[in-house]
C-alpha cells in the first residue's frame, strides 16, 4: 500500500513540476500561474482515496493538454501572421 502511494506522490509531483514549467509563458504572467496553481494542488492535499487521486492526476493532464494546445495555437497563428504578410 505505501508503495503505491510513493508512486502516487511521484506522479503529483511531476504534474506540478511540469505545469510549473509551462506556466513560465503564461499570457497572465508566471507569477499569476504559480499561485494559482499552488492554491489548486493544496486544495486537494487531503485526499488519501487512491480513486480520487488518479481522477487529480487525469485532470491535471488534462490542463496540461490545454496549456500545451494554446502555446501551439499561439505559435500557429504568428506563423500564419508572418507567412500571410509574404
Amino acid at each position: 500500500m505505501a508503495a503505491v502511494n510513493r508512486t502516487l506522490r511521484h506522479q503529483v509531483i511531476r504534474i506540478y513540476k511540469e505545469l510549473l514549467f509551462l506556466g513560465r509563458e503564461y499570457p497572465l504572467g508566471y507569477d499569476y500561474f504559480r499561485t494559482r496553481l499552488h492554491k489548486a494542488f493544496a486544495s486537494q492535499q487531503h485526499l488519501t482515496d487512491e480513486k480520487q487521486i488518479k481522477q487529480g492526476i487525469e485532470r491535471a493532464e488534462h490542463v496540461r493538454k490545454e496549456i500545451e494546445a494554446l502555446y501551439y495555437l499561439k505559435r500557429y497563428r504568428a506563423l500564419r501572421q508572418r507567412y500571410d504578410k509574404v
